[in-house]
């Protein structure tokens, strides 16, 4: 088996490919795994404040659980509380390989951390550009994979979501998910159109809540994007070296390039409104109240903890704004 390198969210994914080691995206690995609540009280048993974002303490069981002894953590430009998690990890003797994306994008900074981890790594700038190069069909894949869900309706919201956020790893095996990718474009091009009568966006870090896109379906909602698993994905970049394809990718900056994304797919998609996730303990719910001031569509914000189905209180939320979003369609 290849050598496994834990990732705590997407990193230049092609620089792990050019020095032949598996990417593991430990975000998909904890929320996959049928024990996850257990991973969850493992973390607060090995002392883990209640208070502390439950992805942050699914990751750290997950590294020790699955036995992941290299992690690559993403210091500078997602969950502050990264810090202290990986610094357990040590102590725990897991290594740690810290990457950083510079706050305002400045290209010689990030030119200089892609580079420190080629180098560690111990592969070049040169492979890891090859080896963006080897992955551009796969993308585009997806690329399509995205259109059947928006333009033709084809590919369920949940469907969309699950490849486009396992494209931060590939499921750690390229070949394979070109394969899963292949089929389920061959089974949605059988399909008839489902035609919801609501176009939704789910923006927001990938939610925990488990049965949030089933819950909407039911209410005859397609989710027809989701913004950061398209982003993780690299969809808009697919023309792009790799340099500018990770200066331009917008997770990990400031909230003004995501809104200016979400509002050009707004429109190209036809949104009527928009599921805001937040996490709960995470700084990304202070900007829930700039997406709301900035947005053109009605926003419905929820917030989740640790791994759970949605309770019943949010339920009729989300009934609620499916209702008034379908009010406003009516009145044209």
């Amino acid at each position: 088996m290849q050598d496994r390198v834990g990732l705590t969210t997407t990193v230049p994914v092609e620089v792990l490919l050019a020095a032949k080691v598996t990417p593991v995206d430990l975000n998909n690995l904890f929320i996959s795994d049928l024990q996850r609540d257990g991973l969850v009280a493992r973390a607060e048993m090995d002392g883990y404040p209640r208070n502390v974002c439950g992805w942050i303490k699914g990751i750290y069981a997950t590294v020790l659980e699955r036995g992941i002894d290299r992690v690559i953590a993403v210091t500078q430009g997602d969950c502050s509380q990264t810090h202290a998690m990986v610094e357990t990890l040590q102590a725990a003797g897991v290594e740690v390989i810290p990457f950083a994306y510079p706050y305002d994008r400045d290209r010689e900074l990030l030119r200089h951390q892609i580079q420190r981890l080629a180098e560690r790594l111990g592969t070049t700038w040169e492979a890891a550009e090859q080896a963006r190069e080897s992955l551009v069909p796969l993308r585009r894949r997806l690329a399509e994979l995205d259109r059947l869900t928006w333009e033709e309706e084809l590919v369920t919201g949940a469907e969309n979501q699950y490849y486009l956020v396992s494209a931060s790893d590939f499921a750690s095996d390229v070949e394979g998910f070109a394969v899963q990718v292949e089929k389920t474009i061959a089974q949605a091009q059988t399909r008839q159109p489902s035609r919801g009568r609501v176009r939704l966006g789910v923006i927001g870090v990938p939610t925990i809540i488990s049965d949030l896109y089933p819950a909407l379906e039911k209410l005859g909602v397609q989710v027809v994007f989701n913004e950061i698993p398209r982003q993780f994905a690299m969809l808009p970049y697919l023309g792009c070296k790799l340099l500018e394809q990770y200066a331009r990718y917008t997770y990990p900056y400031d909230v003004f390039g995501r809104i200016t994304d979400v509002r050009q797919e707004i429109e190209r998609r036809r949104l009527d409104g928009v599921v805001h996730y937040v996490q709960t303990f995470c700084f990304r719910q202070i900007q829930d109240l700039l997406i709301k001031r900035e947005l053109p569509v009605p926003v419905l914000t929820l917030e989740g903890d640790k791994p759970a189905v949605l309770d019943a209180r949010n339920r009729l939320r989300i009934e609620a704004f499916v209702e008034m979003l379908e009010a406003r369609r009516r009145r044209g």
